[in-house]
């Protein structure tokens, strides 16, 4: 049996005597230390190196992020977010996620040990899964650029005009899932894209309340318009739409144009949204049109709706285990023989623009 080590990192005390009584009873994890801030983390897990580590952002001497960066920079760790800061879906949340946290949780300002009992189900979970992520180094300096980066945009004249020479165009729509991972992920893809780009419909496993601020993030960054998707958006050349979170997100055509259908409904592989349900819904209207895309994950969620899309004609791609964070999803897809090529991450977006290009 697996032991997880974890290592916690909180300046809150009353934090850190809830976890280790949270985690004492459980025979694959152990608390193998923790600290207040950073500094002194630091030394500590530089001589007994955990296999997760949980930190917290708000902290004396040094903040959380700033640790998490110089750490990605290093040698990895997985390391999931417990923060105040991340409960309302906050920019620093996503600043984290983009730094290479595996996972992020809230936690309220009150009734702290209250909550840590309340969810200790959840906590034990995100553990065991972080703990088999592998996290890729990034530069610290990259992940602060890309925080703060802006990229330029067309003015409202030139998109219209860009609009109107693509609006008659076949628009060959791209699907993509993923999960754990996948925020850094598909701003890999996406920055690698030029503006007029197929359409892109993206389902990433986030909480509600994430995605709204995720697309604006990645549309500050990318050369393609990013946003949030409602119910009846046009997928077009040149957009990129993330289904909702706390919401299915469906493909629909109509008079040879797709839209999006964004709707309620009860999780579908545990989630909502779910890839499954954007990729089946994908091959029903598209079929041979559609490039399929599968990538880093915990789970099995998209891998029978890329079954679908294979055998309806649809090109599908997985993105390899040596780049994955958690090679779950793209390993249950090529299980089932639902996949064409199995590609690096950084090749994803050079297969996108190789479907459009096919006649």
């Amino acid at each position: 049996m697996m032991v997880v080590k974890v290592y916690v990192v909180d300046d809150s005390a009353v934090v850190r005597q809830a976890l280790q009584h949270m985690l004492a009873g459980q025979p694959d994890i152990e608390l193998i230390g923790s600290a207040p801030n950073p500094l002194i983390a630091m030394p500590a897990i530089q001589k007994n190196r955990p296999d997760v580590l949980l930190l917290d952002i708000e902290m004396p001497g040094m903040d959380g992020l700033t640790f998490l960066r110089q750490i990605m920079a290093g040698t990895p760790i997985p390391t999931v977010i417990c923060s105040t800061l991340s409960a309302e879906g906050s920019k620093v949340a996503l600043d984290a996620l983009a730094a290479g946290a595996v996972a992020v949780m809230g936690k309220p300002k009150l009734g702290l040990k209250q909550f840590l009992d309340d969810s200790r189900r959840e906590m034990i979970q995100t553990l065991k899964a972080a703990a088999l992520a592998k996290p890729r180094q990034r530069s610290a300096s990259a992940s602060v650029m890309a925080a703060g980066h802006s990229a330029a945009k067309p003015g409202a004249s030139h998109a219209t005009v860009a609009s109107g020479v693509h609006a008659f165009a076949m628009n060959k729509p791209v699907v993509l899932g993923s999960s754990t991972g996948g925020t850094q992920a598909i701003e890999c893809v996406l920055m690698a894209l030029p503006a007029d780009a197929p359409g892109i419909a993206i389902t990433q496993h986030m909480p509600e309340k994430f995605t709204a601020m995720y697309a604006q993030r990645l549309n500050g960054i990318c050369a393609m318009n990013v946003r949030e998707a409602k119910d009846g958006d046009r997928l077009e050349r040149g957009v990129v739409l993330i289904a909702p979170g706390g919401l299915h997100m469906q493909l629909r055509k109509s008079a040879g144009q797709y839209f999006v259908h964004v709707l309620d409904g009860p999780p579908v592989n545990r989630h909502k949204p779910s890839v499954d349900v954007l990729f089946k819904s994908a091959a029903e209207c598209g079929g041979h049109d559609v490039l399929g895309i599968i990538m880093t994950g915990m789970g099995d969620d998209g891998a029978r709706g890329m079954k679908v899309l294979h055998d309806g004609g649809a090109r599908t791609v997985a993105q390899n285990e040596e780049t994955c964070v958690v090679f779950g999803m793209p390993k249950e897809a090529i299980k089932l023989q639902a996949v064409d090529e199995i590609l690096p991450l950084e090749s994803i977006a050079r297969a996108i623009m190789k479907f459009d290009s096919r006649a």
